[in-house]
């Protein structure tokens, strides 16, 4: 008997049981989805993180500077 994978995300968002385990390459803190942009924020590091298709690109050079405003 062989086991199937989980279901992929469906359209744009990203699994949770990943967000569980994922961290801030730069802090090791833990990081806050905003489903609205697409992103995986470190308000430790100030940078939001993309994620393109349900993929997270954890790569600091391809990561936002966020804004005093969006440090809440």
């Amino acid at each position: 008997m062989s086991e199937t994978s989980p279901p992929a995300p469906q359209g744009r968002g990203i699994d949770p049981r990943l967000l569980e385990i994922l961290v801030c390459p730069v802090t090791k803190a833990t990081l806050r989805y905003d489903r609205a942009r697409q992103e995986l924020v470190s308000l430790a590091a100030r940078l939001a993180f993309p994620v393109r298709d349900g993929i997270p690109v954890m790569i600091v050079d391809e990561a936002r500077e966020l804004q005093d405003g969006e440090l809440k």
